[in-house]
This record gives C-alpha cells, structure tokens and sequence, in this order.
C-alpha cells in the first residue's frame, strides 16, 4: 500500500464564460479527478457563469499528480453534452509543500511560489502558491480545452497526513 502524501482539497469555485450546450444556454456541471478516484458538483442549471463554490476531497498518493476536470451540460433526455476539459499537474503543490516543512512558515500568509501558464499545463493566467497560516493553497484558473470558450476557478490545498500513523 502506498503511504499517502496528504489529503487534497479541491474547491470548484466557479466557472467564466462557459459554451452555450442548449438553446440559449448551459446546465453546467464539473467532475474533477485524480488518480482513480473523482467526484462531482451539482448541476448549476440554465447558467454560463456558474458559482459552484463546492469543496472536494481526494487523497494524494502520486507526487506527480495531475488532476483533471471535465465540464459537463446536464440533458435531461440524451446523453449530457461536453464543454471542455483541463489538466493540471500537482507536483509544484507538492513540492513547495515539503519545502514549507524545511523553511517553517507556519502563521499568517506567505506566498511561496508562482507557477505560470505554459504548454504543460492549462493555466489561463499566472497562479499562485500561498502558505496560510501553515496550510499550503494554490490558487488557478484553468482554461478549458477542445471548446470554444469557458474557465474553471479552482482553490487546491493540500493538508499534511497525520505524523506518526500508518495507512495499512
């Protein structure tokens, strides 16, 4: 059994200007994964810019993590429509929360990182990586692609497993 690396938060915060799926607009919804597990948001109905601002857990086993969302238009009667999709690697995240363990950043809040977008990853603009008091949160929008256009808004914080336990 791989010994976890901590538990992630992924909060689904909002989406921007996402693809009109039906006739005049979109019932969005987001299914985010990491590894072989996923989870979903509720349905936002007849929305373009929804506000999800739901927290979802997955725990952290690969330090070379990516995670991946799908952005979904709920049909009633077919098969529901897609409206983009977006990757994103978790090994920054990963890294500058070691990193934090060896400068002891622990109250307040401390930017610790900036990660750019580039072809590796699915950034619409520059992220940033915080230490709040003692937690370690990044910040992102990513840009959806195979879609015309659209944004997610997300808030990942990874919390440390508990020392000193065993995961058998």
């Amino acid at each position: 059994m791989v010994e976890p690396l901590g538990q992630l938060q992924v909060t689904v915060i909002r989406g921007k200007k996402l693809a009109i799926r039906d006739f005049k607009s979109s019932d969005p919804y987001v299914i985010v994964k990491l590894g072989n597990e996923s989870a979903k948001t509720k349905v936002i109905n007849n929305c373009l810019n929804p506000v999800w601002d739901e927290e979802l857990s997955f725990t952290l086993k690969d330090p070379a993590a990516v995670l991946s969302l799908e952005v979904f238009d709920k049909d009633r009667f077919k098969a529901d429509d897609k409206m983009g999709h977006a990757t994103f690697s978790l090994q920054p995240l990963i890294s500058v929360a070691r990193l934090r363990h060896i400068v002891h950043v622990s109250s307040g809040e401390t930017t610790l990182r900036k990660v750019l977008p580039d072809s590796d990853n699915c950034l619409s603009r520059e992220s940033t990586i915080s230490c709040i008091d003692g937690e370690v949160v990044q910040s992102v929008w990513l840009k959806l692609c195979a879609v015309e256009s659209g944004e997610i808004e997300l808030k990942i914080k990874l919390i440390d497993p508990p020392r000193g336990t065993k995961d058998h």
